[in-house]
């Protein structure tokens, strides 16, 4: 949940894997699991494949992105974040790769991370001109304010996020009060997702604002509303995400790239197979949000997550691994 303001490639990642060591090389390592369900089950399946296929000795441990990523730059410890929001810290990120003390090796995330506004998709089914921003204004009575159903409700998120103030700025440009809705304030996180399922559980139309990866969309299949309008950096700096700008003008939502970074030099002492393992690992977003749905269904763990999908995903993850750690990984299971 954090814009895009820096780019990695993928050429500069894959710096010094050249006569990397067999897999009976790995070793002992630590692994970084954030604070965020995601990035739990992200943590504990790295540990699952590279300890079970490989023969590593990895150990979980936590972490969150600014400190994990400043101490991988100037320690080498942890020697994997698997999930890295590497857009919260570009300085770093930039001066650990211009200095060679850390490489990124994939987006973990394929689709990137995404942020805007959502509806049901029954919604969608009903109602297939609705694709955009503008299209969804044109109904207010497919959104009913709860408070008041002459008007339509756009639902936000709770103060302090970047996500409220972006959707408060968007909800100006594109007109919204003047198109018959109300900007509503759900008041936390729990408000938020309570929202959606009680539209849900009620075959209701609903708005707002939302994210993912994360569990409830894995739960509740909801539609991205295209902005219809190309995305302005500038303007997004100067209005689209400030609150001050008093007349923000109609803007896209910047994607943000979810990457794995790893060590320098681990990277440069690991086997070829693990650094192939960790250049092809990346799941979508429907992915990561179905196992994270279960997972928050069944109050699962990380580990008890990635189990999950390792037997469920089969044709997806044997893909990033070679074939004797695929029948090594499906022993373990």
């Amino acid at each position: 949940m954090k814009r895009l303001i820096a780019t990695l490639t993928l050429g500069t990642a894959m710096a010094g894997l050249a006569g990397a060591a067999s897999a009976e090389g790995c070793g002992s390592l630590t692994i970084a699991s954030m604070t965020w369900q995601s990035a739990e089950l992200a943590a504990a399946l790295d540990a699952f494949i590279l300890n079970n296929g490989y023969g590593c000795s990895a150990e979980v441990i936590q972490g969150d992105t600014v400190s994990t990523i400043t101490s991988m730059v100037e320690k080498g410890q942890p020697e994997i974040a698997p999930e890295g929001w590497v857009d919260l810290v570009p300085e770093v990120i930039q001066s650990g790769l211009s200095e060679g003390r850390i490489v990124v090796t994939s987006d973990i995330l394929s689709d990137g991370a995404v942020q805007g506004w959502w509806i049901p998709k029954y919604i969608v089914d009903a109602n297939p001109d609705i694709k955009t921003i503008d299209d969804m204004l044109k109904h207010p009575e497919l959104f009913p304010d709860p408070e008041d159903a002459s008007k339509g409700a756009v639902f936000n998120g709770p103060q302090g996020w970047g996500g409220t103030v972006v959707t408060t700025q968007l909800f100006k440009a594109f007109g919204a009060e003047a198109a018959g809705f109300t900007l509503v304030d759900t008041g936390s996180a729990a408000g938020l997702d309570g929202s959606i399922a009680r539209a849900y559980e009620r075959n209701e139309g609903w708005v707002g604002y939302y994210w993912a990866p994360t569990a409830l969309l894995g739960k509740y299949e909801m539609v991205k509303l295209d902005h219809g309008v190309p995305l302005d950096m500038d303007e997004w700096k100067a209005c689209t995400s400030n609150a001050d700008c008093a007349e923000p003008k109609k803007n896209d939502w910047p994607k943000d790239r979810v990457q794995t970074v790893v060590a320098k030099g681990f990277a440069d002492a690991a086997p070829a197979e693990v650094m192939d393992y960790l250049t092809k690992r990346s799941w979508s977003n429907a992915t990561v949000n179905g196992v994270m749905a279960w997972m928050t269904d069944n109050q699962a763990t990380g580990e008890d997550g990635a189990r999950h999908f390792l037997q469920e995903n089969e044709d997806l993850w044997m893909g990033w691994v070679t074939p004797e750690a695929a029948e090594k990984i499906k022993a373990a299971l």
